[in-house]
């Protein structure tokens, strides 16, 4: 199956890049309690070295299945890519904390944003951790929050490559890496394209959704396992 085709329904736009190749237009949604197992299975299905990088150490799975369950929906947000299969094929996790007294002088506000990506292997090379960055950076600014920090290993050439698109200050220190982005305030704009993102992706996860549900039903009217 060709990658561009994970992500292939009537809803995507299609373009041209750069190099002239299509790219699907990758819609980002905001998750929910009802997705929890489907990160779990995500983050279980990484490889040990995906797993390293984006945890920053080689979690043993009791550990990924406790930090999946321990994540407080109504604080942060989570965001993720669904493929046209209805697989999560990539999980944005932006968690808000209070800001700290010894970084005073980089922002004002009471709360900072840290954000965490992870991307299956299926779903690279599509600008999908891009897209999960940009989300949550808008997310932020529409929430008052003006600093936006990203903390990884060195190695991670994916987040550093984000970091560098996205214009953020990085600091590396003993083979890890901060890096954090000042963001301008929300404006009417920010505030109509974060509400139109999401509804076009609860629009086509529905759709997604529903495909799998029918499938399911025919398999099994078909004696299809």
């Amino acid at each position: 199956m060709n990658s561009i085709d994970l992500f292939q329904n009537p809803l995507r736009r299609w373009g041209k890049h750069k190099d002239g190749k299509q790219r699907p237009t990758v819609l980002v949604k905001e998750l929910q309690e009802r997705d929890r197992r489907r990160m779990v299975k995500h983050f279980l299905e990484l490889e040990s070295s995906d797993r390293l990088l984006r945890f920053g150490t080689m979690l043993p799975d009791e550990r990924v299945e406790k930090y999946v369950n321990s994540i407080d929906f109504s604080r942060d947000m989570v965001f993720g890519v669904y493929n046209r299969l209805f697989k999560l094929v990539a999980v944005g996790h932006l968690a808000f904390a209070p800001r700290d007294e010894s970084k005073s002088a980089v922002t004002e506000k009471e709360r900072v944003a840290e954000f965490g990506v992870s991307v299956s292997k299926s779903a690279r090379g599509m600008g999908v951790g891009s897209k999960l960055f940009e989300r949550a950076a808008i997310h932020c600014r529409n929430s008052d929050v003006d600093t936006l920090y990203m903390h990884c290993l060195s190695s991670n050439k994916t987040m550093m490559h984000i970091a560098k698109k996205a214009g953020m200050e990085i600091h590396r220190d003993y083979g890890e890496a901060d890096a954090y982005l000042k963001l301008t305030p929300a404006n009417p704009a920010s505030v109509l394209q974060e509400a139109l993102d999401e509804q076009f992706a609860t629009l086509d996860y529905t759709l997604k959704a529903n495909k799998r549900f029918a499938t399911k039903w025919l398999g099994r009217l078909t004696g299809r396992k």
